[in-house]
């Protein structure tokens, strides 16, 4: 299911890098920032955070909360975050269920092979909990500037 502009995002329930459940219904009344990509440690995905790192007091300046979410577990989670020293949180979405609700699981394609994996895309969530924006052309290096325009 795929999610559009306007809607309502869809509520869920993940672990965090800590093994906190947190709801998104639980940042209602804050900007969001919901950020999905493939994998931990992998280049694009390290650039995409350390953006966000590096810009996170202008993201929250701006009145944004940051979560970012991936399959990967949440003890992978957590060495990310120390590794990189990433201030925000990093969700745990190993059964793929959150990703399924806003439509980032999809078939890829590498080398003539298909795959399912993340498609990188972030969601800006207005203080009602609306999608205001949905980013599916990431740029990893520079993805504060597309954020905050």
């Amino acid at each position: 299911m795929a999610v559009e502009v306007g809607q309502q995002a869809p509520d869920f329930e993940s672990k965090d890098q800590d093994g906190n459940t947190i709801k998104l219904s639980d940042y209602r009344g804050k900007k969001v920032v919901l950020y999905f990509y493939p994998k931990d440690n992998t280049p694009g995905c390290t650039a995409q955070a350390c953006d966000l790192r590096d810009n996170y007091e202008a993201l929250q300046k701006a009145g944004y909360e940051v979560i970012g979410i991936s399959s990967d577990s949440g003890k992978s989670h957590k060495k990310f975050i120390q590794k990189f020293d990433l201030p925000f949180t990093l969700l745990a979405d190993e059964d793929k269920s959150v990703h399924e609700k806003f439509g980032t699981w999809v078939e890829k394609s590498m080398y003539g092979k298909t795959y399912m994996g993340t498609a990188r895309t972030t969601f800006i969530i207005d203080e009602k909990g609306i999608i205001a924006e949905i980013i599916d052309k990431v740029k990893t290096k520079e993805h504060t500037n597309q954020i905050i325009k």
